[in-house]
C-alpha cells in the first residue's frame, strides 16, 4: 500500500492536486490533530495555520511533513511558491474543500492554507552556546507560564529583542504551556520555529545546569515586598514584614531594575507564573532578583508585557556594546 507521502508526491502544484474529500482521509486526520485538536501527531508534528505561519515554518529549516490548500486558499499558493514549488522539496502538497478544511483549523476564520512542522530539537549545550552575532546568551525560562498566548508574545518578544534562545519548565503545581500549541504558535508569529527552545527539563536541574554553565540566573519579581510596608508599620504591616523577614536577613538576592543589570554577560530570566509569579524557593536560588519600578497604586504588569520592558534594556545594551566594538 501507498504511503500517504508516496500517493500525494503527484499533487504539486497545489493548483492541479486532487482534492481531498473524505472526512476520515489520513491526511486530514492528522492536520485536525495538530490544529483543532492542538496535539502533536505520533511522528511529533505540530500544526502551523494561515499564509504567515506556514511561511515561518517553511523558512524555519524545520522539517515539513506537509502543506494543505483549501480550494480558496489556493489564492496563497503564488506567495509560497518559491518555498514549495522546488524539485527538492520533499514533502506533499495536499487539497481539499473549504468545508473540510474549516473542520480541521485551529482559527474561527481560517485563510486555508495550514502545515505539519516537526520543532527543531535543542540540546542544553546549544540552548547556552554564544552565537556568532551576540555578545553572550541571552536566555527567557517560562517557569509556570500557563497561557500559551502569554508563552506565544514572551518568546515572540524575546526573540524581537535578540534573544539567543529559550527554555520552558513546571513551577510549583503550575506547568507552563506548550510553545509549539496553535494558540502560541499564533502568538510567536513563528518565532518559536526560529529560536532554540528547550521543553520539559526539571527547572531544578535546569538551574543547576546554568550555574555549572556560567550563565546568570534573574528571577522576574511580580512586586518588591519591601515596598509593601511604610516606614511606621502597624501592627498587622509588622507581622506580615516578619513573615518575609529573609529579605531583611539577606537571604533574598539583591534586587536590580532592568538598567541596573550587565546584560552583556550570559544571563537567563526567569518568568514566572501569571498570577503567582515564581516561587519563593526559586527566586531564593537565582543569582539575582530583577523588578520594574512602577508608578503607585500599580501592582505588576503582564507577564508578556514586563517582559518586553526588560528585554528592551537587554537589546539597549547589547546593541551598544555591539556598535562600540565595531
Amino acid at each position: 500500500m501507498a504511503t500517504p507521502g508516496k500517493a500525494a508526491r503527484s499533487a504539486k502544484p497545489a493548483g492541479e492536486s486532487a482534492l481531498l474529500t473524505s472526512r476520515d482521509n489520513r491526511w486530514l486526520k492528522e492536520f485536525r490533530m495538530a490544529l483543532h485538536g492542538g496535539l502533536p501527531t505520533e511522528g511529533g508534528f505540530v500544526g502551523v495555520e494561515g499564509p504567515r505561519l506556514v511561511e515561518e515554518a517553511l523558512l524555519s529549516r524545520c522539517p515539513i511533513h506537509a502543506v494543505l490548500f483549501s480550494e480558496s486558499g489556493q489564492r496563497h499558493h503564488e506567495r509560497l511558491a518559491p518555498l514549495i514549488d522546488r524539485p527538492e522539496t520533499g514533502f506533499p502538497i495536499l487539497g481539499t474543500t473549504d468545508r473540510l478544511f474549516q473542520g480541521l483549523a485551529d482559527t474561527e476564520h481560517p485563510q486555508g492554507v495550514a502545515a505539519l512542522v516537526k520543532p527543531r530539537e535543542t540540546s542544553f549545550d546549544e540552548l547556552v552556546r554564544t552565537p556568532d552575532s551576540a555578545c553572550a546568551p541571552l536566555l527567557v525560562v517560562l517557569a509556570g507560564v500557563q497561557d500559551p498566548g502569554n508563552v506565544g508574545t514572551i518568546l515572540r518578544t524575546a526573540a524581537a529583542f535578540g534573544a539567543t534562545g529559550a527554555a520552558t519548565a513546571a513551577s510549583g503545581v503550575s506547568g507552563t504551556a506548550s510553545p509549539f500549541s496553535p494558540k502560541a504558535l499564533r502568538a510567536s508569529a513563528g518565532a518559536a520555529l526560529h529560536l532554540p527552545i528547550l521543553a520539559g527539563m526539571s527547572l531544578a536541574i535546569l538551574l543547576t545546569q546554568f550555574k555549572i554553565a556560567g550563565i546568570r540566573t534573574l528571577a522576574s519579581s511580580v512586586r518588591d515586598v519591601r515596598a509593601r510596608f511604610s516606614a511606621s508599620p502597624s501592627p498587622a504591616e509588622a507581622s506580615d514584614f516578619s513573615r518575609h523577614s529573609s529579605l531583611a536577613t539577606g537571604h533574598f538576592p539583591s534586587l536590580l531594575a532592568p538598567w541596573e543589570v550587565d546584560w552583556c554577560q550570559p544571563i537567563a530570566l526567569l518568568v514566572g507564573n501569571e498570577g503567582a509569579g515564581l516561587p519563593e524557593e526559586i527566586q531564593r536560588s537565582a543569582d539575582t532578583r530583577i523588578h520594574i519600578p512602577m508608578a503607585s497604586g500599580v501592582e505588576s504588569l503582564n507577564a508578556a508585557a514586563a517582559a518586553a520592558v526588560v528585554f528592551y534594556e537587554a537589546a539597549r545594551q547589547r546593541d551598544n556594546q555591539v556598535a562600540g566594538n565595531r
